[in-house]
């Protein structure tokens, strides 16, 4: 006889945990799948896992606003002892220069003073008393090293603004394993090693569940794909890729570690700093080191791959970024030897996630969320539970979207703004900012 449960995940990154657990909270029977050895093994793994809540659109920065809150009770939020600990939630705040590219952060503050957000605008002797190493030249559009005018400032940066709701996770792996361990204390199942290769449909239309690599079949009435950059390979499994209007694709990331500069330690003194003058972001990172990602400039190539067949090692994208903070930072060292992550983003069309049900009866997804999302696990698993739960009652999501309710900031969302069907929102930043 198959096993049976009320609900397959398929993926245990953050946001698939975080699903397994408001899904056993509210009585569900679950069994998470991963085809990795452990949860949080994958893209979440990899993660900057940055905390923030300045975002291009409303919606999400209100989804990211109430995710704050769960990170700063994390053991709160966990309710239960993890062999290995609890993540650690380093509340630096987040500092965003204001440019052109970005709007001078006009449209963003907007949303802030909607949402009622705290926020800080910075002139230039706030920003040297913070992080005094830097140059305030304003070197923008960001360009590549071997353009003449790399490296040559026009004038100054007007200023940034400070958002305090905000900061990092050192270890996303381990906040990962956080929540499995959370969601095991409701009655979830975790399996590793497990690769789904079908999805199992009954004649009637609706999801019956899923059969993995070694033949064996698993059978829930509930399948959600939350697969990462993999997601589109399961919805193409799943056959409901014919009425989405937004996609998912993988793309690959380069994220450069180097040490912080002499006589200034960025992990104690540093902060979340977005910087579109330079095309990058940064945080603190272990061992005095600063962690460097590319914000996906016009002139940085996109390399759109296959998730099972791509290129592991760094390139020259690893330097220029480091080049690009040097601008910035001019006593910057930039080691031979590099030191970083290589890994996948799953990227929407718009850089949104879809939060959403799809054509197959029973089957969801929450996909398209590398980059931007983890910070929304913890809501997001909440608002995925709440959306099975309202369409499995009955209600039709795509005509009448579910509105929901955010408990911390007292918002509710229409989460049909994440849906499958969406046109493609022109709010969007269209990188990795979201």
């Amino acid at each position: 006889m198959p096993d049976s449960y009320d609900a397959i995940i398929i993926g245990a990154g953050i946001i698939g945990a975080a699903t397994a657990y408001e899904l056993s909270k509210a009585g569900r029977r679950t069994l998470s799948l991963d085809k990795l050895p452990a949860a949080g093994y994958g893209s979440t793994g990899a993660s900057c896992a940055i905390i923030r809540t300045h975002y291009s659109t409303l919606d999400g920065a209100a989804l990211a606003y109430e995710g704050f809150f769960y990170w700063k009770d994390w053991p709160g939020y966990i309710g239960v002892e993890d062999e290995s600990g609890l993540a650690a939630f380093h509340e630096t705040g987040a500092m965003v220069m204001r440019t052109e590219a970005n709007g001078f952060l006009e449209p963003i503050c907007r949303n802030m003073d909607a949402l009622g957000i705290p926020y800080e605008p910075w002139g230039p002797e706030q920003i040297k008393a913070r992080l005094p190493v830097y140059d305030l030249g304003r070197y923008g559009p960001p360009k590549l090293p071997d353009d003449p005018a790399f490296g040559e400032a026009e004038g100054e940066v007007t200023g940034a603004v400070f958002f305090p709701c905000a900061g990092y996770i050192s270890d996303p792996q381990l906040a990962t394993h956080n929540v499995q361990r959370a969601a095991e204390a409701r009655g979830a199942a975790f399996r590793f090693n497990r690769q789904v290769t079908e999805i199992l449909t009954e004649e009637g239309g609706r999801v019956r569940g899923v059969r993995l690599a070694s033949g064996e079949e698993v059978l829930a009435p509930v399948v959600v794909n939350v697969a990462g950059p993999h997601s589109y390979k399961i919805n193409e499994m799943a056959g409901v890729t014919g009425d989405m209007n937004i996609t998912t694709r993988a793309l690959r990331q380069e994220v450069t570690h180097v040490p912080s500069p002499p006589g200034f330690d960025f992990e104690r003194d540093g902060l979340v700093t977005s910087d579109s003058d330079i095309g990058c972001y940064c945080r603190p990172e272990l061992g005095n080191h600063i962690l460097i990602g590319s914000e996906d400039p016009e002139c940085d190539e996109r390399e759109w791959v296959d998730p099972d067949d791509y290129n592991k090692d760094f390139t020259d994208q690893w330097s220029l970024q480091a080049q690009r903070v040097a601008q910035r930072i001019p006593s910057l060292g930039i080691p031979s030897r590099t030191k970083g992550v290589v890994d996948l983003y799953d990227v929407s069309d718009d850089w949104i996630p879809i939060y959403d049900k799809s054509a197959l009866g029973g089957f969801y997804m929450a996909i398209g969320t590398s980059g931007n999302q983890f910070k929304n696990a913890p809501v997001a698993g909440k608002m995925m539970a709440a959306l099975i739960d309202y369409c499995e009652a009955g209600a039709d999501h795509d005509s009448a979207p579910l509105q929901f309710e955010l408990e911390r900031s007292g918002r509710s969302i229409d989460v049909g703004f994440y849906s499958r069907r969406r046109q493609i929102n022109k709010e969007s930043s269209f990188s990795v900012l979201g």
